[in-house]
């Protein structure tokens, strides 16, 4: 079954602050990393703008394990990845990668595909049936959950990009973004996105996030395949770095 409804009239997205904005006026020495307070992060933020993409991945990874450490969402995630994906426009995010024909930006956009994925209904819904009252409106993962929104308006411009690597992670985290309620409207648009996955990926993380969506918006999906086995925390890049490893 396949929903069509128009996006006429439908109310926009906020837009991001500029990532200058948030840099000078978030208050990162009060804010919990996995690793103490987030007093280190502007300069670790800064360097993704280096027009040295060795710096930029380092970068990138640092801020993996300061605020995703065992794919787990502090208070600093959020105003990292508002951050990371005001960056993504950035021309430095256009440097391309040694000895892959790769810009930054699909790093970036890995980046926060597995942040996303951490907050994802999936993830908080496991979360929730341990911890119950964890997604109430004052912690930490609700207070990112509401930003998705925000970081989906930042995302959804490279859905069409020309480079194939950049236009599937935007879509992976497009389809992961568009879980919260305000989203609605563009999943019958993404699905299209979603069953370009299905058909051309050969990442089997990515697959299953797009064979889920189609499932959750009750949209034809394709016979079954067999995939790998899930784990538990098992998500497209669970562990952060898929996209990060050398070659540099």
């Amino acid at each position: 079954m396949n929903h069509s409804r128009s996006n006429a009239g439908a109310p926009r997205e906020p837009d991001l602050p500029p990532y200058q904005v948030v840099l000078a006026e978030t208050d990162w020495g009060s804010l919990q990393t996995a690793f103490g307070n987030g007093e280190d992060l502007p300069k670790v933020l800064t360097r993704l703008l280096e027009p040295d993409p060795k710096a930029q991945v380092t970068a990138l990874s640092e801020l993996g394990e300061m605020v995703n450490h065992q794919s787990t969402i502090y208070e600093a995630t959020a105003p990292v990845a508002m951050c990371v994906a005001g960056i993504l426009t950035h021309p430095a995010a256009a440097t391309p990668r040694p000895y892959r024909d790769v810009p930054i930006r699909a790093a970036l956009l890995n980046w926060l595909v597995s942040t996303a994925y951490d907050a994802s209904d999936e993830i908080a819904g496991r979360i929730e049936q341990w911890f119950p009252g964890f997604l109430t409106h004052d912690t930490t993962m609700a207070s990112f959950r509401e930003l998705r929104p925000m970081l989906y308006r930042a995302v959804s411009p490279f859905l069409q990009d020309s480079h194939e690597d950049v236009r599937e992670a935007a879509v992976i985290a497009a389809l992961i973004l568009a879980e919260h309620p305000a989203l609605a409207e563009h999943r019958d648009h993404l699905a299209t996105h979603a069953r370009r996955i299905l058909d051309t990926s050969g990442d089997d993380p990515n697959r299953r996030v797009a064979r889920k969506a189609l499932e959750a918006w009750s949209h034809d999906v394709p016979d079954p395949e067999p995939l790998r086995e899930e784990c538990w925390d098992w998500g497209p890049h669970s562990d952060g770095r898929g996209d990060l490893e050398p070659p540099f």
